[in-house]
């Protein structure tokens, strides 16, 4: 009895082995990525106006994202030479998500409204009682970017060629959402919202007095 106790024990001993060893030679299984978060898809173009920023044929409005590959096209401020900014770029989290989607920029009544860099006047006309003008920006990839300028009595047509520093129109007295006098300032690459600070160069968010260069080999005025 005791020897066949002993080899009903050293049996099932090799089989646990067996068993060990296979399970440890066997190669991992692949990963699945199918819970991977991915990149936000902005809904369809419903063509109606866009509720934050007033933009037409947006559709749903898509959520803010890092602002990686934007050039610094910029040479002009929108308003004035440095203008305060009431209220930043704020990115919502999700594609419907509560956020700011782009910046508010203090600017009087009447005063004029530039385009930042040259471009094509893409839209110009009135959403929801507000004047709103886009401008597609040249040489910025595809889609391009647009920039989108708001509340404004427009001067420019739909079509139209703009220079950087070029004059869109002018503030309107009334339908901005600011609670002091301002113009809305989005940037976009087709359904995407970006930082519209981000097409500004460096030494134009700096801002202060303009300064001339020496030229070499011209020597200063006496």
């Amino acid at each position: 009895m005791r020897a066949k106790r002993c080899a009903r024990v050293c049996t099932r001993l090799v089989l646990l082995s067996a068993l060990t060893v296979t399970a440890l030679l066997a190669p991992p299984p692949p990963l699945s990525f199918s819970g991977a978060a991915g990149p936000v898809t902005p809904g369809a173009d419903s063509g109606g106006p866009d509720a934050d920023s007033g933009v037409p044929g947006t559709g749903a409005p898509g959520a803010g994202v890092p602002n990686a590959g934007v050039p610094a096209v910029g040479r002009a401020w929108p308003v004035g030479t440095r203008p305060p900014v009431l209220r930043g770029w704020e990115p919502p989290a999700t594609v419907y998500g509560r956020g700011h989607r782009g910046v508010d920029l203090a600017a009087p009544p009447g005063a004029p409204v530039r385009a930042v860099a040259a471009g094509r006047i893409s839209f110009a006309g009135r959403v929801a009682g507000r004047g709103v003008v886009s401008v597609e920006l040249a040489g910025t990839g595809e889609p391009p970017l647009r920039t989108t300028y708001e509340p404004v009595t427009a001067s420019v047509a739909e079509g139209e060629e703009v220079g950087p520093g070029e004059v869109l129109g002018t503030v309107q007295p009334a339908g901005s959402h600011c609670t002091a006098p301002c113009v809305h300032w989005g940037l976009l690459r087709g359904e995407t919202y970006l930082d519209p600070l981000s097409v500004l160069p460096p030494w134009l968010l700096r801002g202060g007095p303009s300064r001339l260069l020496p030229v070499l080999g011209v020597p200063p005025p006496s």
